[in-house]
């Protein structure tokens, strides 16, 4: 296969990854597969949770695509749309994992309106800490945090987790 076919179906895989990955959002994760993304609405505790098996799940078709595309003989374009899905999951890891949920250090601060909405957006789709009433389950193409609040406006408030006490009023509910 040519290197510019290969190239846009490259391309059309990571953008259609987004679509995909909206709809496992919102329609597995917060659905059936629910058992393993509460973890994620949830404080995580140690550098693990079980939502993390997602990325294991979502690489398996991509490793079968490049692995068999390369060494079984399937069609060619199977290799560029399973390195479209890899791509995706690392753009992903950076956006989410690093970027919104800083699971390893950085000192990055989102200074470009994009990057602000994308993690306004996402930090708002976790307020709502029930599998329902939540909100923006994309991630690469995300609402404008104005329509997302007015819509969790809109839902009364449905799920959305009460604000952490700051520590003084923890200590002094304790007293009392």
């Amino acid at each position: 296969m040519s290197w510019p076919i290969g190239s846009l179906l490259f391309l059309a895989t990571v953008i259609g990854m987004e679509a995909f990955a909206y709809a496992a959002h919102r329609w597995v994760m917060h659905g059936p597969g629910w058992f393993l993304h509460a973890s994620h609405h949830r404080k995580r505790h140690g550098a693990w949770e079980w939502n993390d098996l997602y990325a294991a799940i979502f690489a398996v078709p991509s490793f079968l695509l490049i692995f068999g595309g390369l060494q079984l003989g399937w069609w060619p374009g199977l290799v560029w749309i399973g390195a479209g899905i890899a791509a995706y999951g690392a753009i992903y890891f950076g956006f989410h994992d690093v970027i919104v949920h800083q699971r390893i250090p950085t000192r990055y601060l989102p200074r470009s309106a994009y990057m602000k909405r994308i993690v306004q957006s996402h930090r708002l789709h976790h307020v709502v800490e029930t599998r329902e009433g939540n909100v923006s389950f994309g991630f690469l193409v995300a609402p404008r945090p104005e329509a997302l609040k007015a819509e969790l406006k809109r839902r009364g408030r449905q799920g959305v987790r009460a604000p952490e006490a700051a520590p003084d009023s923890k200590r002094a509910l304790a007293e009392k």
